[in-house]
Parts: structure tokens; C-alpha cells; sequence
């Protein structure tokens, strides 16, 4: 059994503007939820081949992960290849609206042994999570 989830969310601004906030790194700590810290590689927004490492707590319990963009379309995607809390592909999809941008976050991927027995609980909790990162996300772009 697998996650697959893809919250949206509509941000009343362009996409432009939604993607340079949203793809940079430095703003994750203010939009990302569970994230205690979060270290590029190098500075500046996400592009292919970027890596991050976060520190962050999910279901009760706190790690650090990293990820590798796999994949950027400028003001448009982003792809992120995740390690942690089990291997996940999770995508920043932006699409332009007549009211701004329709935001999408798809995390993808299977829980390990450890995992497999809660993966309807994890999804849902993914899911919760994600759709909670673009309610704070939409907050900082239209405050």
C-alpha cells in the first residue's frame, strides 16, 4: 500500500511570485509545518540537483531528512526526491488561475517495514500536514 496525496490550494497572487517564495529555502521555516530547521546546500531557490536537509517532527517523532530536487520547471515545479520519515517524490506544482495560482503538493512514495502496518494513518496525516503548508503558505503570500 501506498501515500499518494495531492492537496491544492488556490494563493491570490502569479505564479512567479508564488514559486519565488515557495521554491526558496530560506522561507521554509515560516510555511512548512514540523520544520525546525532547514540547511541548502547552497543559497537560493531550488533547482535540479539542489539537496536541503531539514530537521523536523512527524508522528511524535523527531529526525533529520534530506532532499534532492530531481526536477524544476522555473515558476512552474519543483521535484524533490525525500528520504525520511520513509522514501517519498514530492512535487510543487503550480498552475496559473484567472485568480492567481492553484498550488498542489503531490507526495508520493511507500512506507518501509516499519511503516507499512499505519500507511492509511500516515497518509491521512500526510495529507493533513501538507494541506496544512499551504494554508500557512497562502497566509504569508496574501498578507
Amino acid at each position: 500500500m501506498a501515500v499518494d496525496v495531492r492537496p491544492s490550494l488556490l494563493v491570490h497572487r502569479p505564479p512567479r511570485e508564488v514559486a519565488a517564495f515557495m521554491f526558496d529555502p530560506a522561507n521554509d521555516l515560516r510555511w512548512t509545518g514540523g520544520i525546525t530547521s532547514s540547511t541548502p546546500a547552497r543559497p537560493g531557490p531550488l533547482v535540479e540537483g539542489a539537496t536541503v536537509v531539514r530537521t523536523a517532527k512527524f508522528l511524535g517523532r523527531r529526525f533529520t531528512y534530506g532532499y534532492t530536487v530531481t526536477r524544476h520547471e522555473p515558476d512552474r515545479l519543483v521535484e524533490l526526491k525525500v528520504d525520511r520519515p520513509f522514501p517519498m517524490t514530492v512535487r510543487y506544482e503550480l498552475e496559473e488561475h484567472a485568480d492567481g495560482t492553484m498550488v498542489s503538493i503531490h507526495a508520493t512514495g511507500s512506507p518501509g517495514r516499519y511503516f507499512r502496518w499505519a500507511t492509511p494513518v500516515m497518509a491521512r496525516q500526510v495529507r493533513n500536514s501538507i494541506a496544512a503548508d499551504l494554508r500557512r503558505l497562502r497566509a504569508c503570500l496574501e498578507s
